[in-house]
């Protein structure tokens, strides 16, 4: 099966830091809820939910970040206008998302805000979890893998925002 460009950047990654992972094919998936159904031995806490956001500062202050949670919780938008005195915080469109990711779709977009040059903020609940899984830039592939390695290779700024 061919997928994303991202799948394969992501893989050679975790080769390269010589961690544990392991990775699963299966059908289509959008949402954490979906995805925790077929990803036998993981649970939907455990889905890392990359969610990328625009923060607005000022008028002509504006940024793209990721914010990656756990797959059953939400992040609080008061929070990260705090972090950040931020004016106003919301989603990215589908086109910014493929844009900035090069041309990853929603609900593949892998926690890895590293290679897509973004500022990544991590909920420290989602590492309290030994473990990890999520889409690695296509909607068919997962990946799990060990948090304590997933912190080591993006080093995300880790913030309660949940």
């Amino acid at each position: 099966m061919q997928y994303h460009q991202v799948a394969t950047k992501i893989i050679n990654l975790l080769k390269k830091h010589n961690v544990w992972f392991e990775t699963f094919e299966h059908e289509p998936t959008r949402t954490s809820e979906e995805s925790a159904k077929i990803r036998n031995g993981y649970t939907l806490h455990e889905g890392a939910k990359a969610l990328i956001v625009r923060i607005k500062i000022s008028n002509t202050n504006k940024k793209f970040i990721m914010l990656v949670v756990p797959g059953d919780l939400r992040f609080e938008t008061i929070k990260v206008k705090l972090l950040f005195n931020a004016k106003d915080v919301r989603f990215a469109t589908e086109e910014e998302v493929s844009e900035l990711t090069d041309g990853v779709k929603p609900g593949g977009v892998p926690p890895f805000g590293n290679l897509f040059g973004l500022e990544v903020l991590v909920d420290s609940l989602l590492l309290q979890n030994e473990r990890i899984i999520f889409n690695a830039g296509d909607r068919r592939f997962s990946v799990g893998m060990k948090s304590s390695d997933y912190q080591k290779i993006v080093n995300p700024r880790i913030e309660s925002i949940v």
